[in-house]
């Protein structure tokens, strides 16, 4: 796992640009790679999927998402364990690597993201801030399950964003690592 690096948000209409540029980017190389995606989102509640499908031909490369935001949808859609939740807690790499794998499983999909994060305003009674982003990527490496995780605590300034400036921000790192993992391969 990365040490959780700050995103510093600067204006939720930067914000919703960058989120609409990075979704029609991913978009585009997954169609010129004849790939698809499948989601597993549970702060963002389906926005990652949302901005993608906003995009003409979108549907030729979202799978579809999995909006698993409570502990029991994660346990019924996924079949993530809820001890795991317990152990690590619903927002932690070992989750959103659960959700990330059985999503590729689950699917006939190329790709798979899951995000699980603290948009506020209130916390979910662990010491983790609210701002706090998990996300995971999971792919097929040479017919193996690969996955890569990151953390995040986004921020702005030394306050903490809005609820929706978190989640908008969550949507750019989603579509971000995507896209570079995919930039990364094609090399």
């Amino acid at each position: 796992m990365n040490d959780p690096n700050n995103i510093i948000v600067t204006s939720a209409s930067d914000l919703c640009k960058m989120a609409a540029d990075y979704a029609s980017e991913l978009v585009e190389h997954l169609m010129a790679r004849e790939e698809s995606l499948v989601l597993a989102e549970s702060c963002t509640a389906g926005l990652v999927s949302d901005h993608m499908a906003r995009i003409p031909g979108a549907s030729s490369v979202l799978w579809g998402s999995f909006v698993s935001y409570t502990v029991d949808a994660k346990a019924k859609m996924l079949g993530i364990p809820p001890e795991l939740v317990e152990k690590h807690g619903a927002v932690s790499i070992p989750v959103v690597i659960a959700m990330a794998e059985a999503a590729l499983r689950v699917s006939s999909a190329s790709w798979s993201c899951s995000i699980c994060g603290i948009a506020g305003p209130n916390g979910d009674g662990s010491d983790k801030p609210i701002g706090s982003l998990c996300i995971a990527l999971a792919y097929k490496n040479s017919g193996h399950l690969s996955s890569e995780s990151f953390s995040y605590l986004v921020r702005e300034g030394n306050m903490i964003p809005s609820r929706n400036d978190i989640r908008l921000a969550a949507v750019s790192l989603v579509c971000k690592h995507i896209l570079k993992k995919i930039i990364m391969d094609e090399k």
